[in-house]
């Protein structure tokens, strides 16, 4: 096919060295912690970028890459997304969030004070592209754009834990006030707010477990 070429570097292993690659990267995973306490200790630019272009060659529908991500280092714009993010939290912590909700959260600690939010050296806004648009400024249809945005997210965080970094998903709903203050267009969708950095000394993490392989997979041979 014309607009096809031939597959160039995959690299073909053997069983031994799939289950040793699997099992290394597995137990990197598993080590990976949510942390909510990180040090402001400066982060080379370059890492960053680096784990940006890993996200960025994640799977996406129709090869549209409906993505933007939007790096924040500035520390005065930090502090204005730390002021929207505690109001939208408060909120949910006083009014919108359920009490089945709350009890779920309880275990982990966490209320609607979120200092980490100018403490981590950057904070990585992650949009989804409603639309694409061509050199003509002509609307572009994308496709899967949640599934696209998710899988990519995945990446990046496995990319930061892998150069060896700490990250926090922090979703405060709405997330309007991200497009505003990142002066991204309408069209642009915020997904999670990533915070990124390595973690405190005094860092502390909830008592948690995952669920084991029998209780997440099933298998029909």
């Amino acid at each position: 096919m014309d607009n096809h070429s031939p597959l160039r570097g995959f690299i073909y292993r053997t069983d031994e060295e799939m289950c040793a690659r699997a099992e290394a990267f597995c137990a990197a995973m598993q080590n990976r912690r949510t942390v909510r306490d990180f040090s402001p200790s400066p982060i080379p630019r370059a890492v960053i970028e680096a784990c940006l272009r890993a996200a960025g060659s994640a799977p996406s529908g129709a090869n549209q890459q409906p993505w933007h991500f939007c790096v924040v280092s500035d520390p005065e714009i930090k502090s204005k997304i730390r002021i929207a993010a505690e109001a939208e939290e408060r909120e949910f912590y006083a009014q919108r969030a359920t009490e089945e909700w709350l009890s779920a959260l309880a275990p982990l600690g966490t209320d609607a004070n979120k200092p980490f939010l100018e403490t981590a050296p950057y904070l990585i806004v992650c949009f989804g592209l409603r639309y694409g648009q061509d050199e003509r400024g002509q609307r572009i249809k994308h496709y899967y754009v949640p599934e696209s945005v998710n899988i990519a997210i995945g990446f990046l965080i496995a990319a930061l834990h892998s150069a060896g970094l700490a990250t926090l998903t922090h979703t405060p709903s709405p997330m309007k006030f991200l497009n505003e203050i990142c002066n991204r267009p309408e069209h642009e969708h915020p997904y999670v707010l990533l915070v990124v950095g390595k973690p405190a000394p005094h860092a502390f993490v909830p008592n948690i477990t995952k669920k084991k392989l029998d209780d997440i997979s099933s298998w029909i041979e």
